[in-house]
């Protein structure tokens, strides 16, 4: 008797990127003013999903709805390191306008716009949870 050769299952693909919200209306207000497609009916919603452009989803839940499937869950310390997001901009202007945007808009900058030494104008705002959103550009 005599096996067929095994073939093997395709790689896993990243799909979604979660992100758990203390507040849903307060994350998804910060990510709107960013540019994301989020309805305004969604403030109220145990779970959020948004598409990119290029098919990644990102994912909200609320605490609550964690717990309901992990109920051991807590909330991390701090924040940072909780999840990285990053979003270019267009142009070193644009790093420097859309973190005015959102300072001006009540959130908190981590690191101020400056050149970074690896070529780019780079910035960080804190999410509402304390997560940091990168803001980049290719230095001009």
């Amino acid at each position: 008797m005599t096996t067929a050769p095994h073939t093997p299952a395709p790689a896993p693909r990243l799909d979604a990127i979660g992100l758990v919200a203390a507040d849903m209306a307060a994350s998804l207000a910060f990510y709107r003013l960013l540019g994301l497609d989020i309805p305004a009916d969604a403030d109220t919603a145990p779970h959020v999903e948004a598409t990119l452009p290029g098919g990644l989803r990102i994912l909200w839940d609320t605490e609550d709805t964690v717990r309901s499937y992990d109920p051991g869950w807590t909330r991390p310390e701090g924040g940072s390191g909780r999840v990285g997001l990053a979003f270019r901009c267009a142009g070193p202007e644009g790093v420097d306008a859309t973190h005015g945007a959102l300072v001006a808009a009540g959130y908190r900058s981590h690191l101020a716009p400056w050149d970074a030494v690896w070529g780019q104008r780079y910035a960080v705002v804190l999410d509402p949870d304390g997560g940091e959103v990168s803001l980049f550009a290719d230095a001009g």
